[in-house]
């Protein structure tokens, strides 16, 4: 009987460890899949959500506030993360696909597992593990407890290899070093919780271990997870929903070509600020639509999206 019930407990111990159990600290696939059951579009080999390309490129022209008002709208009210100490280009607009990981203060014995299941794999130091699997248009967005002495696992060389394979920075809650070499790799957008010279786990200081990869991980109050959209510019990082990144992109470019009809329409003193900045009359509708028609190709949103738009409307 004895043997019954040893034999059940490591059975439930394994289920219980199973998404930490993959190749490198990374989640399986089933449970990814199963985080993630609102997205019905493509995913990567690993089960992380695929928004498609167009969509990210056009998220590149949404604003925070744009974004913002559609996950709140839908009931997702903690996806923004603010208070950034260290800015790497903050004029510039970060987006791209999130892919994740979670540090946490190192226990021997538990870093050694983890270090000696990582070198069975052809693995090194635990820091470049979540870099090995990043591919363009990825952002890496790591949560590092906030470490600081002793804790920096990104200098300049990690800073390269993570641009080399993305095109993009990274949302880093924990500290960075060689800040110079950071701000001189071009198009580095970065947002950083603070900045020291020393390196993670110096000798005699065992301090951070890798405990996930592409799992579930937290940046400030927000609940990040592999496959998010993350749309960052001026200091702000919002972190979008695979399911409702299309939905963001359709929005903001109707409140864009609405915004781009009203202003026209109010420098050329067709309407008052009263009739645009209330409910539209049929006829300013009427109006909005004729000029998306005689404008579609001219417009900064795409022709067939601008299509989508007018067979919507009755008029």
């Amino acid at each position: 009987m004895k043997r019954f019930y040893a034999a059940n407990l490591c059975v439930l111990l394994c289920l219980a460890m199973a998404p930490l159990c993959g190749k490198a600290q990374q989640i399986a696939k089933d449970e990814l899949i199963f985080l993630t059951p609102l997205w019905k579009g493509e995913r990567y080999t690993d089960g992380r959500p695929k928004v498609p390309d167009g969509i990210i490129k056009r998220m590149k022209l949404v604003s925070i506030e744009e974004a913002w008002a559609v996950l709140k709208n839908e009931g997702y009210s903690y996806q923004i993360a603010e208070d950034w100490p260290i800015q790497i280009n903050p004029d510039s607009v970060l987006v791209g696909r999130a892919v994740t990981a979670t540090f946490m203060p190192a226990r021997k014995d538990v870093w050694q597992a983890i270090d000696d299941r990582g070198k069975r794999q052809g693995k090194k130091g635990q820091n470049t593990w979540p870099v090995d699997i990043l591919i363009k248009g990825d952002v890496y967005v790591a949560d590092q407890f906030g470490a600081h002495t002793n804790g920096p696992t990104i200098g300049d060389n990690v800073g390269n290899a993570i641009y080399a394979k993305t095109g993009n920075g990274i949302i880093y809650d924990g500290a960075v070093r060689d800040l110079r070499g950071l701000k001189e790799i071009g198009g580095f957008t970065s947002y950083i919780t603070s900045y020291d010279p020393s390196y993670h786990n110096p000798p005699g200081d065992l301090n951070t271990m890798i405990m996930g990869i592409n799992q579930p991980t937290r940046i400030r109050k927000v609940t990040v997870m592999p496959g998010d959209v993350v749309l960052a510019e001026d200091g702000i990082v919002i972190f979008i929903p695979p399911h409702l990144a299309e939905k963001v992109v359709i929005s903001s470019e109707i409140v864009r070509l609405r915004d781009m009809f009203g202003h026209l329409r109010l420098r050329e003193g067709t309407y008052t600020a009263g009739q645009i900045d209330a409910r539209w009359s049929d006829d300013i509708e009427k109006d909005f639509s004729k000029w998306l028609n005689d404008h579609i190709d001219k417009l900064p949103v795409p022709k067939e999206q601008i299509q989508e738009i007018l067979k919507t409307r009755t008029w």
